[in-house]
């Protein structure tokens, strides 16, 4: 299997990432993390995303 880190800028209400993860493990990849450049606090993406590890640059 592989072993990935997603990446992606934004990270807002954690849909698109959440699927992005779900489609992966469907496909037996193991997810490292993500990691966003800016992350919108007040959205709860972070929540969404346990149990993955989640690191942002930038959060607002």
């Amino acid at each position: 299997g592989q072993r990935v880190l997603v990446v992606d800028d934004l990270l807002a209400t954690g849909g698109t990432v959440g699927a992005c993860c779900r489609l992966l493990q469907h496909n037996d990849v193991e997810i490292a993390g993500c990691v966003f450049c800016i992350e919108l606090t007040a959205l709860g993406g972070r929540a969404k995303l346990e149990p993955y590890r989640v690191v942002s640059l930038l959060s607002y």
